[in-house]
């Protein structure tokens, strides 16, 4: 096996998307060469999958500044930083524009299948990091190839693995059967063929994230719509109801993400969604009519719903990473360094304290997971959490390690109390309004259900 000295390799950067688009740029501004692999046909694959859906962060919160500018000498101007851009805005007007700039360094239609050190697998100690890393990919249209490269940054995100409906993290039994009438992704209702899907049905919402939110939202919206007599969402959460189930309201510094809560409680309060707490899904069965029911561990059986959305949030894949030795957390799949500050089942409210290549460092060298995908299956993941990972990775791998831990970001609170509490008491989850928790409680508040929803990891 032939390889060139590792010095002169490229940073193989693993997703075209928001963080990995931005570790290209800061590894250009650096003087190093990266070379980012795509499987989707354009920049962005994953966000243009959910276009329709407007962001709860500004264009202020989601461009990077190293990406600014590599843009600024193509005439880019960034859209007004006060305002909200849908998945579809961001993709077209920053993401696919960067990665055009970036040119032959990201590579279309290309699925990276294995990373590896150069002749040596994960048991061989000899040498290792003396190593260039080995990366093979697949071709749309077959062609296997061997890549070499310094570094490799996977930036590749979660979006391709769902989280099922069984509340023990397995699919519920009869979950694959009903996968005719099971989406994994907030519906775009403006579409005609999905509006068709939903409109005038019964739909069960399974999550308690943005995501569910914004369903909830769009599903309101629908039947308060001409033809939308009929429709009706089911709210499954696995934990009751208390201060913090709509999010952080009106004291969460991201007020767009605050309002998408109460635009979920809207929903509830005037009667479009139903709420089911304490229910973990064991099975989910056909009715004579084809509807579906779902069946609670508990034993519970709800009425017949004609569709369900699954919205209980993602998974890293880290099956093309095998060969490499990762320090996960065993219950987040995250960084061990990084886990700690996005435990949910330890976070009270507060920021996530910004972090870089400390955190994000492996035992293995030079190895780096950034994005969504650094942090395995936590939720609330923030654009601006991604681009401060990569400006610190790339500081370290050009030998300036001053700049890689420095801190150069400020994230805001999300005024959200409490962590997951006690798992099967909703009584013990803690409430600003009581007292038990360090911020203010969401108020009350009716919001239109046709005013704009939010949702993303931003």
């Amino acid at each position: 096996m032939n390889a060139p000295a590792t010095t002169e390799l490229p940073v193989v950067v693993i997703g075209a998307g928001p963080a990995g688009l931005a570790a290209a740029a800061h590894l250009v501004d650096r003087g190093l060469i990266p070379l980012v692999l795509e499987a989707g046909p354009v920049a962005a694959a994953a966000v243009r999958e959910w276009a329709h859906v407007r962001l709860f962060s500004t264009w202020g919160e989601v461009t990077d500044p190293a990406a600014e500018e590599l843009l600024a000498p193509t005439g880019w101007v960034k859209p007004d930083g006060a305002t909200y851009p849908s998945g579809g805005d961001w993709a077209e007007q920053y993401l696919q524009p960067l990665a055009d700039v970036l040119g032959e360094q990201v590579r279309f239609g290309v699925t990276v299948t294995g990373v590896s050190r150069a002749g040596r697998d994960r048991i061989v100690d000899a040498d290792r990091e003396d190593q260039q890393f080995v990366v093979h990919v697949a071709h749309a249209d077959g062609r296997e190839e061997r890549l070499f490269a310094r570094a490799v940054i996977d930036a590749s995100g979660t979006w391709t693995t769902p989280s099922p409906a069984g509340g023990s993290g397995l699919p519920a039994l009869g979950e694959k059967a009903a996968s005719d009438r099971i989406a994994y992704r907030v519906p775009d209702l403006k579409d005609p063929a999905v509006r068709a899907r939903y409109v005038g049905k019964h739909t069960a919402v399974i999550g308690s994230g943005a995501s569910a939110f914004t369903a909830l939202a769009y599903l309101a919206d629908l039947a308060t719509s001409d033809d939308g007599t009929g429709t009706k969402a089911v709210w499954i959460l696995r934990r009751g109801i208390s201060g913090s189930t709509f999010g952080g309201g009106t004291a969460d510094q991201l007020p767009a993400r605050g309002a998408l809560g109460l635009a979920a409680k809207a929903a509830v309060d005037d009667g479009h969604a139903d709420a089911v707490t304490g229910f973990r899904t064991d099975a989910i069965e056909r009715d004579a009519d084809g509807r579906l029911v779902l069946v609670g561990e508990d034993g519970r059986r709800l009425n017949p719903v004609d569709e369900v959305i699954v919205l209980t949030g993602f998974r890293p894949d880290l099956s093309f990473l095998s060969e490499l030795r990762l320090g996960l957390d065993e219950r987040l799949q995250a960084p061990t360094a990084l886990a700690p500050l996005i435990d949910p089942n330890q976070h009270s409210c507060g920021t996530v304290y910004p972090h870089g290549v400390n955190e994000l460092s492996h035992p293995e060298k030079d190895v780096y997971l950034v994005g969504m995908k650094s942090y395995g299956r936590a939720p609330t993941f923030l654009a601006m959490t991604g681009y401060e990972q990569v400006r610190s990775i790339a500081a370290a791998i050009a030998g300036d390690q001053e700049a890689a831990e420095r801190v150069e970001l400020t994230l805001p609170e999300t005024g959200v109390c409490g962590g997951a509490g006690l798992f099967d008491d909703p009584e013990a989850a803690p409430d600003a309004e009581g007292g038990g928790g360090c911020c203010a409680a969401p108020a009350t508040l009716q919001i239109g259900i046709g005013a704009p929803a939010y949702s993303g990891g931003c």
